[in-house]
C-alpha cells in the first residue's frame, strides 16, 4: 500500500513539472536589414522602361540647356548632387536644389559655382552651370550613347566607384561610350550615370555622376 501511494506521488510530481514547462515557439529566421535585396538588384521591366524614358528626357534637357524641364525631375526637397568623377565626394560635390535648377532658366542667374576639385590636380572646379555641363555632364552626345543599361556599371577606370554605397536603395541608368579614337585604345571612354530615388511613387533625379579615365 505504501509503495502504491509513493508511485502516485511521483506521477503527480512529474505531471506538474511537465505542465510547468512552456512550449518554445519555433525559431523564425530574421533577415538582417543589410542583407535585404536592394531594389537595384531586382529585375523590373516596368521600372526600367520608366527610368530609360526619364533618362532620355533628362539628357535632352542637358543637351539643350533646358533647365526648366530638368527641374521637373528633381525632388523639391531632396535636390540633386553633381559629381564630376566616378568617386562621389559627399562633402565637396555640389548638392543643388530643384529651385536653383529652375532659376537657371534665367541666364543672368547662371553664376559660377564651386563644384569640387579636378582630378588629379585638385584645382577648384569653379564654373557656371553651362560650363560645368559642357565639361562634366554632357561632354559627349549621351543621347546617342553606344550602351545604356539600368542598374549595371559599364565604364570602369582607375577611380573608385562608390555609387552603390552613397546611393543605397536607389536605381541608376548608365549611358556609355567605350572610346572615340583608336590611338587611345579605349582610355577615352565616357560614362554618365543618372541616379534615381523612388519618392511617393515617383522616380526623382538625385545624382548626376560623370565618369572617365583619370590620370
Amino acid at each position: 500500500m505504501g509503495r502504491f501511494i509513493f508511485l502516485l506521488v511521483c506521477c503527480a510530481v512529474l505531471a506538474s513539472c511537465n505542465n510547468g514547462k512552456k512550449k518554445e515557439a519555433p525559431a523564425v529566421p530574421v533577415t538582417p536589414p543589410d542583407s535585404l535585396v536592394n531594389p537595384v538588384q531586382v529585375d523590373d521591366p516596368a521600372r526600367d522602361s520608366v527610368l530609360l524614358a526619364q533618362t532620355k528626357e533628362i539628357l535632352t534637357a542637358f543637351k539643350k540647356k533646358n533647365y526648366d524641364s530638368l527641374a521637373l525631375f528633381i525632388h523639391p526637397a531632396a535636390g540633386v548632387r553633381f559629381s564630376p568623377y566616378g568617386f562621389i565626394d559627399t562633402v565637396n560635390d555640389k548638392l543643388i536644389s530643384a529651385a536653383m535648377v529652375k532659376s537657371w532658366a534665367d541666364k543672368a542667374k547662371r553664376t559660377n559655382i564651386l563644384w569640387g576639385t579636378e582630378d588629379p590636380t585638385d584645382d577648384p572646379i569653379n564654373l557656371n552651370i553651362d560650363q560645368y555641363v559642357k565639361r562634366y555632364v554632357y561632354d559627349v552626345d549621351f543621347v546617342k550613347a553606344d550602351s545604356v543599361k539600368v542598374n549595371a556599371f559599364i565604364g570602369s577606370g582607375n577611380t573608385i566607384n562608390n555609387l552603390a554605397e552613397v546611393y543605397k536603395g536607389c536605381n541608376f541608368v548608365e549611358s556609355h561610350f567605350p572610346g572615340f579614337e583608336k590611338k587611345y585604345e579605349g582610355m577615352d571612354w565616357r560614362s554618365l550615370r543618372l541616379v534615381f530615388r523612388l519618392i511617393d511613387g515617383k522616380y526623382y533625379l538625385v545624382g548626376v555622376v560623370h565618369d572617365e579615365w583619370s590620370t
